[in-house]
């Protein structure tokens, strides 16, 4: 596997971490609040929705940057 392969995959799997564990939390505390079982909920969440965004990126990632790239081209 080349650098440039890696480094998108290391990109994905370290957004993935960011971005669910951010999106998650703050909905969690916004819709149940800080419950006793808030951690658990936070936590299971979090791991399902890092499940889904992952194939995500690495699917949908470089289909949208292309089409960002032909919106705006280099001048």
């Amino acid at each position: 596997m080349n650098t440039q392969k890696k480094r998108k995959i290391a990109f994905a799997l370290s957004m993935g971490i960011v971005t669910t564990g951010i999106i998650s939390f703050v909905l969690i505390a916004m819709n149940l609040g800080f419950s006793d079982q808030f951690a658990w909920t936070w936590l299971r969440s979090w791991g399902a929705g890092y499940v889904l965004v992952i194939p995500a990126i690495l699917l949908i990632g470089p289909r949208l940057q292309a089409q960002v790239e032909r919106l705006i081209p280099d001048r």
